[in-house]
Formats: C-alpha cells, structure tokens, sequence
C-alpha cells in the first residue's frame, strides 16, 4: 500500500508542473499590463517603466519564469503586486473559507446521494425510480450560479434562515454563512452520485456474491452494508474524486454569488488586476488541491478495491 501511495504521488507531480506552466504562459499571453491597471488612466512611461523594474516584468520571460519556478522550491511565491503582501500569507487567510466550503459541499452531496441512491436501486423501474431520474436531469440542466441565486432569493430573503453573503466574524457564524453555499455545491454533485451508485448497486445485488451470501442466511443488513453497498460505492468514490476535483473550479462561481472572501474570490481579483503572483500562487493552491483530492481518491479506490494495488 506504501508503495501504491508513493506511485500515484510521483505519476500526479508532473500534472502539477504542467497546470503551473501552463498557468504562467497563459496570464503573460494574456492582452494587457498591471502596471497601466495599477496607474490608473494616463500614466507617464516613467512610472510605468519604474513599475516593470519593481515587480520584475522588464526581465526576459524565460528568466521571469524560472524565477518563480526557483521561489517554488525555496517557498518563495513572491508577493501581490496590489495587495502588498506576500502571496503565502493570502493564501493562509484565504484558504480556509474554501477547504470548509468544499469539505462541506462534497458532504451534503454525499447525505443527499447516497439514500436516493440506495432508495432508486431497491425501487428500480418503479414510480419513485422515475421521479428521482427527472429530479437529477433538473438539477443536472441547472447551473450552479443559478442554484445558488435561488436559494440566496428563498431561503435568504423570503425566509430569512441563512446570510445572504458574506463570511461572518465568529467561527459559528463562519459555519453557519457556508452551510447555504455547500448544499447549493452539494446539489450540483447529486445527478452524477446517484446514477453511478445506483447502477453499481442494482449489479452488486445481481451478483453471485451476493446470492451466495443470502443463501448462507446472512440478514439484508450485513448482506447490503458488507457485500452490495462497500463493492457498489467503488465506482461512486471515482466520480467523487472527479467530481470534488471539479469543486475547485466551482468555488471560483460559488464565493463570488455568495461575496465569500476565498481562494475563488483571490482568484478572480488577481485576474481582473493582472496580479501575475496572484494568479499563480491560487492556481497552484488549486493544482495541488485537485491532486490531493485525486490521490485520496485513488487510496480510497486500492482500500475497497486490493486488486487495483496489484495493477
């Protein structure tokens, strides 16, 4: 199992380098400089000229490059070029709103899945079957912005049970504010959960391990907790995996709808004020938290599955 762990760790870092360079490229290809977004309109070539010195930007675009790619190795990611500040410190003050959203989003998707899941498999091709099947192409067919405005405009507004936005002072507060924005990332993860769930489900309870442990006089509980459900929730803990991954980008829409001071807040910011640093330390922020997901998902997948460690 060690040596499974330490195999997916070196197969991901490559993607990681690749996401970073990729990201660099992009934001230096981009039309557009932060020193004129920093001026402000009519700035002299002087200042402006100053600026790139400052920050760096009249050196060579390689040199530029391994330049960050060297502060990465020494934990050096540079500082904000609006901000003031060094990019690890925002990213420690900007993170936790984001590891708590997704943590609570992938949550709620789990306690709203896995019972309609289970609930479809054992009722397949009855009424309830039907309706849980057109109740996902909804929410499936629904984005995730408008989601979260209809239930900003109901369950803020009308009924007044959540914040509207913001990320409150207190740790309870701070809770309660993404309890609305996680069940809204929760919705968005159900369609894909319980369709996976239920097919592998509905095929563990077709298979004959599952009949020989009938036939031993095992109870339904055993039979379904032990035997359908841990083999079923195999295939379910990939698109998981893939579908928290996909979390990352939907943070960015989520934190803005609902004004949460997060990484896809910092994000955004940085783009709109071509904040190279900023830009670049969040996407790596992101980078490295789609491949943790990943490789959990992966351990989780060799945990349940002993054959894919032997693969």
């Amino acid at each position: 199992m060690i040596r499974f762990f330490i195999k997916r760790i070196v197969y991901l870092m490559p993607v990681v380098f690749g996401i970073i360079t990729v990201t660099f490229l992009l934001m230096h290809a981009t039309p557009g400089d932060p020193a004129l977004t920093y001026l402000g309109n009519h700035p002299t070539p002087e200042a402006v000229a100053a600026l790139h010195h400052a920050w760096g930007l009249d050196k060579p675009l390689i040199n530029q490059y391994f330049d960050f790619i060297g502060g990465l190795f020494t934990g050096d990611l540079g500082s904000s070029l609006f901000y003031s500040e060094t990019i690890l410190k925002l990213i420690a003050l900007k993170l936790p709103p984001t590891l708590i959203l997704m943590v609570m989003g992938s949550l709620f998707g789990i306690i709203f899945a896995l019972p309609l899941a289970i609930w479809t498999a054992v009722k397949k091709d009855k009424f309830v079957d039907h309706v849980v099947s057109i109740f996902n192409a909804v929410i499936l067919g629904m984005p995730i912005f408008f989601i979260g405005a209809m239930g900003i405009l109901f369950f803020a507004l009308k009924i007044a049970i959540f914040p509207v936005g913001g990320y409150g002072e207190t740790n309870l507060q701070h809770i309660w504010s993404l309890v609305l924005p996680s069940i809204t990332i929760g919705l968005g993860l159900v369609p894909l959960l319980v369709r996976s769930l239920r097919t592998s489900v509905i095929e563990s309870l077709d298979s004959e391990y599952v009949a020989f442990a009938r036939s031993k006089g095992l109870k339904n509980q055993a039979v379904w907790l032990k035997y359908a459900l841990r083999n079923g929730s195999i295939s379910g803990i990939s698109i998981l995996g893939i579908q928290v991954g996909y979390l990352a980008g939907g943070s960015l829409v989520i934190e803005n709808v609902f004004a949460i001071p997060g990484m896809g807040s910092f994000l955004m910011s940085g783009i709109l004020n071509r904040d190279f640093p900023v830009v670049q330390g969040a996407t790596l922020t992101f980078a490295m938290l789609v491949v943790l997901v990943y490789l959990f998902t992966d351990v989780a997948y060799a945990l349940l599955d002993p054959r894919a460690r032997f693969k």
